[in-house]
């Protein structure tokens, strides 16, 4: 049967390249040019604004590092505010920070399109087109290959800002040939705070802007061989970063040009270049920001397919989503993203002032509805995760958490009380709407469980010899043979088991990154094969079965294909978490095969689960003394190797449940009415079972 297809664990990003992501995340296209402006807006006292700016950013990086290491999840951030406010916080933040990023990969195309079009000449839509060409087939090759470029635009950009602060460093300070110490600047032209020092926290609404991006890390991180670690240095080094890059060279900035010089501006890094008498400055940093601006193009369609594949593991997005290429890249979700960003360059093209204003304005403000739901989910999950866990701390909780969220809503606030920025806070709040409405429409939708046949229709017809069943993630060992019985009590029947290997039913999706997660679903699903073979087996039941294709439906069909049966039994979810049922497989099942189809979705048990605590049983029970049998374990002899039927490890089943269960007498094993422990089935050797996301165990 058809597999999804391999990766190698080699593929992944190395540390290297999320140390660079990290560095270079926060440097942009906003540093080397918007600066100026803000510099113009707020006088020399700019470094401030970045300063305080810096520190909003450098509390939610705190507090999504304190969050991804305690819980890792590939969906970082929406996962933590589904966990935190329910699934429309995780849903909402998924799309609107997908939506964001694809917006941005359109704008920054069209921007280093205008940058080229100095040195080249040809149509700017043109430019653009070839830019986004060029970066959507560096993210469709490998993730490797995303990680290589992104290494070395980001390693440009880095070496940029570091020779600007040597080389103004040793202007400033008076080690420049010819130049003696002089921070006049900081005074002159109507002093440190020309426009009042209310003008460094108004500045706070542009500056913040220019930051985004030091996140993509923690989600980068999912697709490297050691995410915890990497989380950590990347929210931990931030505080050095925004001090060195920003704060520092914005600094060396205000001390080298008027804070109402014109040139800065236009082009401020240009212009200290030129003030300090160092040729080809305008080249130089015109090519430096052409590199950010593709890094952040790269990096864009990178998150965006990301956080796409993040929404499908979700089921929050069309599960096809999900699939990968033989190098682990999500070629839909990236071809997808790319639509988008194509779109968005036509749109500039065709109408600048109009459709493409509106995308750009209606993406504005959401960064900051993300950062918020950080923030307020770090609030509500540092109280719901134990002390062990907290590896990395937010410091100074809950006060500092409370004046960041507040801080935030202080920027939205700013934002809608100036006239320049209201559109971008009013639209945006649109889209978040439009979203919210999108989720209670589609994403709460769910479908009753199809009704399974009568015991009239049943017994109208033969008794089922060839049973399939499709297994899916987790179902309750005592309902998959409850069901079983009643497909093919009394009969010698024969049973086969396919179990589709899809990221998103073995839970895979919600851990792993693309470039691992179809290995990881192999070894999963194989494990839930064994275990339900193992578990059938272990009742004198002949059972067979095989891996199926990651869709349920092929997968099925394939089966009945191979096995030909006359009765299947999909054992899945309840009703309320089932895919599968939502999306009618029963129905269909039931439509397009002529024979009887049952469901198993009543107890939400692991089978990897019951077959660990069966042998941990076992072993407790060969430790006593010959003889010795409590209660409690004669009940759950019952069920050898099935554990606990209500569903709490630990917790033996009631008295009443024990009497019902030999009145009704699906008990088989005359051994657990004479006080002797009948045999425990021995289970093929399994390795350990895949980690579970936390807050479903």
């Amino acid at each position: 049967m058809a597999h999804g297809p391999d990766t190698e664990l080699k593929k992944g990003l190395k540390q290297r390249h999320l140390t660079m992501i990290a560095i270079g995340g926060v440097i942009g296209a906003g540093l080397f040019v918007g600066s100026g402006v803000v510099i113009n807006d707020v006088g020399p006292a700019a470094f401030l604004t970045y300063a305080a700016t810096g520190v909003l950013i450098v509390m939610v990086m705190r507090m999504l590092g304190e969050m991804a290491t305690a819980n890792p999840s590939t969906g970082s951030f929406a996962d933590y505010a589904r966990r935190a406010l329910g699934g429309w916080a995780g849903f909402s933040v998924g799309w609107l920070y997908w939506y964001f990023w694809v917006i941005v990969v359109g704008f920054e195309a069209v921007a280093g399109a205008k940058i080229l079009t100095r040195w080249v000449d040809a149509p700017l839509w043109l430019l653009a087109l070839g830019l986004m060409v060029l970066m959507t087939a560096t993210n469709l090759f490998s993730v490797k290959s995303y990680g290589e470029f992104e290494y070395w635009f980001a390693g440009i950009k880095v070496f940029a800002i570091v020779v600007f602060l040597v080389l103004g460093g040793l202007y400033v300070f008076g080690l420049w040939p010819g130049r003696d110490a002089d921070f006049s600047n900081l005074t002159a032209h109507g002093g440190f705070l020309p426009h009042g020092a209310a003008a460094i926290f108004s500045g706070v609404v542009v500056v913040i802007f220019s930051m985004v991006g030091a996140e993509i890390a923690t989600i980068a991180a999912a697709e490297s061989s050691d995410p915890e670690r990497a989380i950590s240095k990347a929210t931990n080094s931030v505080v050095v970063r925004i001090a060195i890059f920003f704060v520092g060279s914005v600094f060396l900035l205000a001390v080298i040009l008027p804070w109402n010089s014109q040139e800065l501006g236009a082009s401020p890094y240009v212009s200290a270049f030129e003030q300090m008498g160092i040729p080809g400055a305008a080249d130089i940093m015109n090519a430096v920001v052409l590199t950010a601006v593709l890094s952040c193009l790269n990096s864009g369609l990178y998150t965006a397919s990301r956080m796409l594949f993040v929404l499908a593991a979700r089921r929050e997005a069309p599960v096809r989503l999900i699939t990968v290429n033989r190098r682990g890249v999500p070629i839909w979700a990236i071809l997808l993203s790319t639509v988008v960003g194509f779109l968005c360059v036509i749109a500039a093209y065709v109408s600048p002032d109009t459709v493409f204003l509106f995308l750009l304005n209606s993406s504005g403000a959401i960064i900051l509805f993300v950062y918020l739901m950080i923030a307020i989910s770090q609030f509500l999950l540092r109280r719901r995760t134990p002390k062990a866990e907290l590896k990395v701390r937010m410091w100074g909780f809950p006060v500092l958490t409370l004046l960041t969220i507040a801080a935030i809503v202080a920027v939205l606030v700013s934002m809608g009380v100036d006239a320049a920025s209201r559109s971008q806070l009013l639209l945006s709040l649109l889209a978040f709407a439009v979203v919210l409405a999108l989720y209670f429409l589609f994403g709460r939708r769910r479908q009753e469980i199809p009704p399974e046949p009568s015991a009239a229709e049943r017994a109208a017809g033969q008794a089922p010899h060839r049973v399939l069943i499709v297994a899916n993630e987790t179902i309750g060992a005592e309902d998959l043979l409850s069901e079983v019985r009643r497909f093919a009590a009394g009969t010698d029947a024969e049973f086969f088991v396919a179990v589709p290997a899809n990221p998103v039913d073995t839970g895979q999706a919600e851990q792993l990154g693309a470039v691992y997660v179809w290995e990881a679903t192999q070894r999963a699903a194989q494990q839930r094969l064994d275990a339900t073979l193992a578990l059938l087996r272990g009742e004198g039941l002949r059972a067979d079965g095989a891996l199926g294709d990651y869709r349920p439906l092929v997968a099925m069909d394939e089966a009945v294909q191979r096995f030909s049966p006359d009765g299947i039994v999909i054992s899945t979810h309840p009703a309320g978490r089932s895919a599968w049922l939502r999306q009618d497989l029963v129905a269909q099942a039931t439509e397009k095969y002529d024979v009887p189809v049952g469901t198993s979705s009543r107890a939400p048990q692991r089978m990897w689960a019951t077959a660990e605590r069966g042998r941990s049983t076992s072993r407790r029970r060969r430790a006593r003394p010959a003889g010795h049998v409590r209660a409690a374990d004669r009940a759950a002899d019952l069920r050898p190797a099935i554990g606990d039927v209500r569903g709490r490890a630990g917790h033996p089943p009631s008295r009443s449940y024990r009497r019902r269960q030999h009145a009704d007498g699906c008990c088989r094993r005359s051994a657990c009415s004479t006080g002797q422990p009948p045999a425990v089935p021995e289970w093929p050797a399994l390795s350990d079972p895949p980690a579970l996301p936390r807050g479903r165990r």
